[in-house]
């Protein structure tokens, strides 16, 4: 399963250039995580459980530029398991002619809200991660 989330470029999105910020960019790949949280996942059962998602690293790359009207889809999948984090790789298109705009790798941990430390990715929160691997599957790096 690879959801994917729209977002169409306002007026408020754009820089002096007439282009999308680069920090909006940003912007619309969270709001691609938390659209696929709230809509595959039990936000609730997880607060339960006093887990916690934290992004711990994100890498992007510009591609091209999005203005003012275009509508842009973010597809999101997870590409890496390690053993306490895991790889979300976005990408952004502009879907008039799916031209690729920007692609991100945002790095992620689950962990303990008590203690603020990490836990391994397995069992279960693997079970839960799984579905949204590429068809090709999700490498587990060390």
């Amino acid at each position: 399963m690879n959801p994917t989330t729209e977002v169409k470029i306002r007026g408020y999105h754009l820089d002096f250039y007439g282009h999308v910020n680069n920090a909006r960019y940003l912007e619309f790949l969270e709001e691609a995580r938390w659209d696929l949280f709230e809509n595959h996942f039990d936000l609730e059962r997880w607060k339960a459980k006093q887990l916690g998602f934290f992004v711990v690293r994100i890498a992007i790359n510009y591609r091209r530029p999005a203005s003012l009207g275009d509508v842009l889809s973010i597809a999101t999948h997870i590409s890496h398991f390690g053993k306490k984090s895991a790889v979300f790789t976005q990408r952004i298109f502009r879907t008039a002619d799916e031209e690729l705009i920007a692609d991100a790798d945002i790095t992620f941990t689950l962990a303990d809200l008590k203690t603020g430390r990490a836990v391994p990715i397995e069992g279960e929160l693997k079970e839960a991660f799984t579905p949204f691997c590429r068809d090709d599957g999700c490498e587990s790096v060390r």
